[in-house]
């Protein structure tokens, strides 16, 4: 990855579906001092091909952009070209998922949208040099993360996942695995906890990210 001659402005594509967030953000980043917005995105698909275009040094990312594909599957696509600007997450979400899944996508940081601009303007300039800031709530829960690694599915909960990955309901998991709906409903609170999410999107997220369904 490339990163900016010291003599000139990051050049910042903005990617966020929130037509006034992105206002702010741009009203924002206008008057940061040596940062210059080079496009603005509303959804993964537009910021593909802007990012393209305009060969932006950081593009900063949120993690849910509606209907298309979301901020993760937009980052991996953005850091698999070779010589392409940096992803600095900037989102409201730091479940243990999100994180997860946006910096195994390749991100180079991960920011809340409740820091402060002077915050938000470093980690910008750092991102474009390719050094990785975490916004503190994010950085406490890598490193709980690494120190306490959570435990593996069991054979009975990766069958269920593979069940929801289908779009199969609890009765229809049930009948399938010949188990009660209690039972699936007792697995499903295992399988959420484990990689940290509280939906059945996000488990099922979560499980291809890690090459856990066949």
């Amino acid at each position: 990855m490339t990163t900016p001659a010291a003599d000139r402005p990051v050049r910042i594509l903005v990617c966020d579906d929130h037509v006034v967030v992105r206002a702010g953000l741009l009203a924002l980043l206008d008057s940061a001092p040596g940062i210059e917005v080079v496009g603005e995105a509303g959804t993964g698909e537009e910021a593909l091909a802007l990012a393209a275009k305009h060969s932006p040094d950081v593009v900063l990312m949120d993690l849910q952009l509606g209907e298309g594909i979301d901020g993760v599957e937009t980052t991996r696509r953005l850091t698999s070209v070779p010589g392409a600007g940096h992803v600095l997450v900037l989102t409201t979400y730091d479940t243990d998922a999100d994180i997860t899944r946006a910096i195994e996508a390749g991100a180079t940081g991960y920011l809340l949208k409740a820091e402060r601009p002077e915050e938000l303007f470093a980690a910008i300039h750092a991102a474009a040099q390719g050094r990785t800031t975490l916004s503190p709530p994010v950085a406490s829960r890598v490193m709980a993360n690494l120190r306490q690694p959570r435990p593996a599915l069991t054979d009975r909960e990766q069958g269920i996942l593979a069940q929801l990955a289908h779009g199969l309901g609890n009765r229809d998991i049930a009948r399938a695995l010949f188990i009660s709906e209690a039972t699936v409903k007792t697995h499903l609170g295992r399988i959420y906890n484990k990689p940290g999410v509280d939906t059945r999107a996000g488990a099922v997220a979560v499980a291809k990210e890690r090459r856990l369904l066949p």
